[in-house]
């Protein structure tokens, strides 16, 4: 509640800097403190709180419909002196707050993500987004014509450059750079040439994870996965393996998640399927460790390809990913 009375504040106050007339002011004076206005409606519901509560939110409540009153008098007060001629000035009046800025979700989250997986021993790595053919595709063990290279899946740049299309374009990257053992992940933004819904952008942000050693195998990939999912919604979360195919990857799976928004009953996220596609993932492909120029029959890893816009979705319950990228301030504020 006290939540909901500070938003309302400074809901009034970003109003109230716009008032230029007495009819405005007393039109912003019923939306507020009217029989209907929002912050009435939001006293009515100090008799729903706990007993232990009402006395402490009672009082609050009654120092902002003050604070309310107060501002609408001096503001009235200041119309009223223009009117009359006078500057129009009142030292009384509080002054204008300076809006501070936020983190993006998108950015809460990767700090989360990255504060887990260091404190499991990755490193965090950052790469290029506009990419050559090689690192995005051919490194990556992916055939000439595979769909993926379509002008309808991919940016395509002049030159032979793209704008990547996945995370994983640092896979051989690293490992020519640091050699194995590697343990790392990739955050960042990709970039895909699809029609855009509730669940599907254009742009969006995956993290992409690397890791390489001797005796590497999938009991290492599912628990890595498990303890990430687990602490970054402080639960246990449901989780599904399919067998999926991914060119870098052999054997490879789909994880999905039990959708969180609509606890799998069904939602426009999850396409009413209850689940949701998170984590494409499987061990590294012999082709993928030559490429980094490593012996196969020496070391073997584990890849994964998480895509946190999804996930910033389940975390907050957001309904659709294009308001990620939307810039819509009322959205964001919300943060």
């Amino acid at each position: 509640m006290e939540k909901k009375l500070q938003e309302i504040k400074q809901q009034m106050l970003d109003e109230l800097d716009s008032v230029k007339d007495s009819e405005f002011l007393a039109d912003l004076k019923t939306k507020y403190l009217g029989r209907k206005g929002k912050l009435t409606q939001v006293l009515k519901e100090v008799k729903d709180l706990a007993i232990e509560e009402k006395p402490r939110m009672g009082k609050l409540a009654n120092e902002f419909k003050k604070e309310f009153t107060d501002v609408f008098q001096k503001t009235e007060r200041i119309i009223k002196d223009k009117k009359e001629g006078g500057t129009g000035f009142d030292a009384t009046v509080p002054g204008a707050r300076n809006k501070i800025g936020h983190l993006h979700p998108a950015t809460i989250i990767q700090n989360e993500i990255e504060d887990i997986f260091v404190q499991m021993g990755f490193g965090v790595y950052d790469g290029p987004q506009v990419e050559s053919d090689y690192y995005n595709f051919t490194a990556l063990n992916t055939p000439e014509d595979h769909p993926a290279r379509d002008s309808q899946d991919t940016f395509w740049l002049e030159g032979g450059l793209l704008m990547r299309s996945q995370t994983s374009n640092l896979q051989v990257r690293m490992l020519e750079k640091y050699g194995a053992p590697f343990r790392g992940i990739f955050p960042g933004r990709v970039f895909r040439n699809e029609a855009t819904d509730a669940s599907h952008d254009h742009t969006f942000y995956q993290l992409e994870g690397l890791m390489v050693d001797k005796g590497i195998n999938i009991g290492n990939l599912i628990s890595v996965m498990k303890s990430t999912l687990s602490a970054m919604f402080q639960t246990d979360v449901d989780v599904r393996l399919r067998p999926g195919f991914f060119p870098f990857v052999e054997p490879g799976f789909e994880l999905d998640i039990k959708c969180l928004i609509c606890d799998g009953k069904g939602c426009s996220v999850c396409s009413q399927s209850g689940w949701v596609e998170l984590m494409p993932c499987g061990m590294v492909h012999p082709e993928v460790l030559k490429a980094g120029g490593l012996d196969p029959n020496e070391y073997s890893g584990f890849a994964f390809g998480l895509g946190f816009s999804r996930l910033i979705m389940m975390k907050y319950k957001i309904d659709d990913i294009r308001l990620l990228q939307s810039g819509d301030l009322r959205f964001l504020r919300q943060f």
